[in-house]
């Protein structure tokens, strides 16, 4: 299932746009934060995909990640927005929360297992999968509102992108830029039918600058809403390492902004080989 890309320039695509124990001034919970344990939500994986990755909340914790970007300006004081429970990590945002003067940003980044960081290198193909909870108050908004993306450390915008946007109704999209600084938008799926629940999502990604490739899978429990695979893609920057970022990345510049927060459980990370 897919659909054709639709071409913008790097600006709009960055400005499309991309959070847990409950702190004080924390969000409160969802019933469906203790829904059922985590099944798999792709096919019999091969023998050749090699698991690398696949944290444990109680355990591993923030660890889990290779670094966290929760209120880097320090717009709300004494108040943590990244956290590890039981069974999910969770993202928060407020609507006083900054990271800059016209967004904000609470998110973790990067893949870690003990003391062993896990980067996507040059030439190779990654499957990273995982549950994800997406209340009613996450809104889709006219401009910018990420909840996951792929970069490479430290050079210029995301490589991938999965932002919620307000167009005809709210959506999730994911986004692709390019070496030239050209974005694409890549199949639309309606957000509403998809929150209050946990769904399934996947993104698999070959890490070449020419001969790669994104796969994106969404599934609510046994239903297949996105399984879109695209070429036209430039997924490697010459430098560094490519590395997933998780939670919430939005514009103020929208209405209806609401104190809101992403539940995320069951991350897989798989290497082929």
């Amino acid at each position: 299932m897919s659909e054709q890309p639709h071409r913008i320039d790097r600006r709009n695509a960055l400005r499309l746009g991309a959070l847990g124990a409950l702190a004080a001034g924390g969000l409160a919970a969802p019933q469906a934060a203790a829904a059922p344990a985590r099944t798999s939500a792709v096919e019999p994986r091969p023998a050749d995909w090699v698991l690398r990755w696949n944290p444990n909340p109680a355990t591993d914790k923030l660890r889990a990640f290779e670094g966290l970007e929760d209120d880097r300006a320090g717009s709300h004081q004494g108040v943590k927005h990244i956290h590890a429970l039981a069974d999910h990590w969770r993202f928060d945002m407020h609507t006083r929360d900054r990271d800059g003067s016209d967004r904000q940003r609470n998110e973790s980044k990067g893949m870690r297992t003990g003391d062993t960081l896990h980067k996507i290198q040059e030439g190779q193909t990654w499957r990273i999968t995982y549950q994800a909870y997406l209340p009613s108050s996450l809104t889709a908004t006219t401009r910018f509102s990420h909840i996951f993306q792929m970069k490479v450390q430290d050079v210029g915008g995301p490589l991938i992108t999965m932002t919620l946007r307000e167009r005809n109704g709210p959506k999730i999209e994911m986004l692709t830029l390019r070496d030239d600084d050209a974005g694409t938008v890549h199949a639309p799926v309606p957000l509403t039918p998809l929150q209050n629940k946990w769904i399934d999502i996947e993104f698999e990604v070959k890490a070449v600058n020419s001969g790669g490739y994104v796969r994106w899978v969404i599934k609510d429990g046994g239903r297949v809403v996105q399984d879109y695979r695209t070429t036209a893609v430039d997924m490697w920057r010459d430098k560094n390492y490519l590395r997933p970022k998780w939670g919430i990345y939005r514009s103020i510049e929208s209405a209806g902004l609401k104190d809101c927060y992403q539940l995320i459980r069951g991350y897989q990370g798989y290497i082929l080989q």
